[in-house]
């Protein structure tokens, strides 16, 4: 296994194949979780055909009413639908698609191909 970090050039280097955390949704996918030095989070998102916000992932949260997080992130391959609670409205997520989704949305995997998604939080601002 290569060190995360390159001490004398300051650079870290991190793998999702040995994630800090990872949420197991069984044969839905999972998400694996990385945390950077500076506090920077990398996750590695694979959401299978049927996948559902509402089954597969808001019970690992303490089942929220809608997800709470907001996410940037690249899609890799697959087709996400995510939407929006409070208004009701949906975007589709393709591969190569780059986006933001705001707190409040729920979505689903749309057809028969996995979706595979990186995503990059910041660190959290504290005063």
């Amino acid at each position: 296994m290569r060190e995360s970090t390159l001490v004398d050039s300051g650079i870290q280097v991190r793998r999702f194949d040995t994630p800090d955390q990872t949420m197991d949704m069984k044969a839905a996918g999972g998400i694996s979780i990385i945390h950077m030095n500076d506090g920077t989070t990398g996750m590695h998102a694979i959401f299978e055909p049927g996948w559902t916000w509402e089954k597969d992932e808001k019970p690992l949260l303490g089942s929220p009413p809608c997800c709470p997080m907001r996410h940037t992130g690249y899609c890799i391959s697959g087709t996400l639908v995510v939407r929006m609670i409070d208004s009701n409205a949906e975007t589709r997520i393709t591969g190569g698609d780059f986006f933001e989704i705001p707190p409040g949305h729920d979505g689903y995997v749309d057809g028969p191909d996995r979706v595979e998604l990186i995503l990059f939080a910041p660190p959290e601002h504290v005063h």
